[in-house]
């Protein structure tokens, strides 16, 4: 497929993007500075900014499929969801939050007591964006959360996938960086969340 894929040299887009790759998809990488990635074969470096929705929608119009790679602090869901509706492309992949999976019946993780006071700004921003995508009729959407800890790991490409409930062992609850990245392209080469939101974990 021939992906834009917003927020490319991030630490999860950057793992989506090497997955893309691996697997022989072409990608267009923005980033606010895709330099890095000048010369690498199969991708085209672009320059991007995600509060530009006209300059957005530009850059990922004629693309089979859309991937945001964003923090949710530093971008605007409406910016987001405006370009790519605007750019014509139908399939949008969002890379979501973990704060607003459910840890037992209505209650979300965001609202437990250990969840990190730090990280409740983003989470809350993960859960709005998720819900104005829930009332998104045009788009084919998908918004794929990581378990409560992702980070720098293996690509193993063994773990389990659920809804809206968080993935948890006795050892915790995790993904890697790279597993998350096979786990969304995988639902990008074959849908199984059309317009829904689901979960990576072991």
């Amino acid at each position: 497929m021939n992906v834009a894929l917003i927020g490319a040299t991030g630490n999860v887009g950057s793992r989506i993007l090497a997955e893309l790759l691996s697997r022989g998809h072409s990608v267009t990488a923005i980033a606010r500075d895709p330099s890095s990635l000048d010369g690498k074969p199969g991708v085209t470096p672009k320059s991007g900014d995600v509060y530009d929705q006209d300059g957005l929608a530009a850059l990922v119009a004629g693309h089979d499929a859309v991937i945001s790679s964003v923090h949710f602090l530093a971008s605007d869901p409406v910016k987001l969801i405006e370009a790519v509706r605007a750019s014509g492309v139908k399939r949008y992949l969002v890379v979501g939050g973990a704060g607003s999976l459910e840890v037992a019946p209505g209650v979300k993780l965001i609202d437990t007591p250990q969840f990190p006071a730090e990280y409740k700004a983003e989470a809350t921003a993960g859960a709005a964006f998720l819900d104005r995508l829930r009332g998104e009729t045009e788009l084919d959407w998908t918004f794929l959360s990581p378990s409560a800890l992702i980070g720098p790991g293996t690509r193993t490409g063994t773990f389990r996938l659920g809804t809206d409930q968080l993935l948890a062992t006795e050892a915790g609850s995790s993904i890697s960086y790279e597993d998350y990245a096979v786990a969304l392209v995988d639902e990008l080469e074959k849908p199984a969340h059309s317009r829904k939101r689901f979960t990576v974990g072991y």
